[in-house]
C-alpha cells in the first residue's frame, strides 16, 4: 500500500511542495493580520507548526475527496491518473485519508487554543459536505456554476481558520477592514484560476464542460478580469501599510493581466489563460510574501523565536 500511496503523491499531490505551500499559505495570512493591527511581539512554537500542517493536510484531504467524487468522469477522460489506473485503490485512500484527518484533529484539539477548536471543526465539516456534494450531488453535479458557488469557499472558510487563530492567540480585534479582506486573500486567485482553467478557445472544446461552453469564452474572461481586479484591490490595501513599493509592482502585475486578458478575447487559440493566470498570481503572491517578508526583517528586533 504504501508503494501506491507514493505513485498518488508523486503524481496527484507531491508532499514536500503542497507542505512547503501549507506553510507559505498559513503564514501569508498570519502575518499579514498581526502586522496590519501593529503587532509585532510575535512568538512562534509547537501552535505555528501545527498551523501549517493543517493547511497542507486540509488540502491533501481534498485532493483525494475531489479523486472519488470525480472517479466515473475521470476514468472516461483521465484514465491515466493513479486512482482511474488502478495503481491506487480506493481502500488506499480511504485508510490514508482517514489517519491523516484523525492525526490532524488531534493535534488541534491538543495544542491550538481551545476556542480555536471550533473553527477547524467548521472547517473539517464544511469539507466533509463539500466530499458528498453537500448532499444534493444530482443538482451540483451536472451544474459547474452550482459547483463553484458552494466548493469555492472552502478557501475562505481556510482563511478564517488561519485569521481566528491569529486574533485568538494575540487578542486582537476581531472585526475591522483588514481582517476582513483577509479572509478573501487567496480565495480570489483560486475562483480566478478555477474559471479560468475552464476556458478554452471554441474548437479546442470536449465533451468536457467548461465556462465558455456554457457562456461563451469572452463572457468568462470578463468574469475572471473583473474578479481579477477585485482581487488586486484587496491586495492593494492589505500592503498598504506595509510597502508603497509593492502597491506599485501589484499594480505592474495587474496592468499585464489585463493586456493579456484583452489579447485572449480577439484570439483565444494562441494559448491558454490559464496559464497566463497562473504566472500572473505566482507574481503576485510572491510580491505579498517578499512584502511581508521584507517588513518583518525591518522590525526584526522584536521578533522572537521559540
Amino acid at each position: 500500500m504504501l508503494k501506491r500511496l507514493h505513485i498518488y503523491t508523486k503524481e496527484m499531490y507531491p508532499i514536500p511542495s503542497r507542505l512547503l505551500l501549507g506553510y507559505i499559505v498559513a503564514f501569508e495570512i498570519y502575518f499579514i493580520v498581526l502586522l496590519n493591527q501593529s503587532r509585532t511581539d510575535f512568538s512562534l512554537g509547537i501552535q505555528e507548526v501545527i498551523l501549517g500542517f493543517t493547511v497542507f493536510s486540509f488540502l491533501c484531504w481534498l485532493r483525494i475527496a475531489d479523486d472519488f467524487k470525480d472517479y466515473e468522469l475521470d476514468c472516461r477522460l483521465f484514465a491515466h491518473r493513479p486512482l482511474p489506473s488502478g495503481r491506487v485503490t480506493k481502500r488506499d485512500l480511504k485508510i490514508f485519508a482517514s489517519a491523516l484527518i484523525t492525526v490532524t484533529l488531534c493535534l488541534n484539539f491538543l495544542f491550538m487554543p481551545g476556542r480555536h477548536f471550533v473553527f477547524c471543526l467548521i472547517l473539517y465539516t464544511y469539507g466533509s459536505l463539500m466530499a458528498v456534494w453537500f448532499f444534493q450531488k444530482h443538482k451540483i453535479q451536472k451544474s459547474l456554476p452550482l459547483a463553484l458557488l458552494t466548493h469555492n469557499p472552502v478557501q475562505m472558510i481556510m482563511n478564517l481558520y488561519v485569521i481566528s487563530f491569529a486574533i485568538i492567540k494575540y487578542d486582537l480585534e476581531i472585526m475591522n477592514l483588514y481582517n476582513v479582506l483577509a479572509v478573501f486573500t487567496l480565495y480570489f486567485p483560486a475562483l480566478i484560476w478555477e474559471v479560468s482553467r475552464k476556458i478554452r478557445a471554441p474548437e479546442e472544446e470536449t465533451e468536457y464542460v467548461t465556462y465558455s461552453k456554457l457562456f461563451g469564452y469572452r463572457k468568462a474572461t470578463d468574469f475572471v478580469f473583473i474578479v481579477t481586479w477585485v482581487d488586486i484591490v484587496t491586495n492593494f490595501i492589505l500592503v498598504w501599510n506595509l510597502s508603497k513599493i509593492s502597491v506599485l509592482l501589484l499594480v505592474a502585475d495587474v496592468t499585464w493581466m489585463s493586456l493579456v486578458f484583452l489579447d485572449f478575447r480577439k484570439d483565444p487559440s494562441r494559448y491558454k489563460i490559464v496559464d497566463k493566470v497562473e504566472r500572473y498570481t505566482y507574481i503576485q503572491e510572491s510580491i505579498m510574501l517578499l512584502t511581508v517578508a521584507v517588513y518583518l526583517l525591518s522590525i526584526s528586533r522584536g521578533f522572537k523565536l521559540l
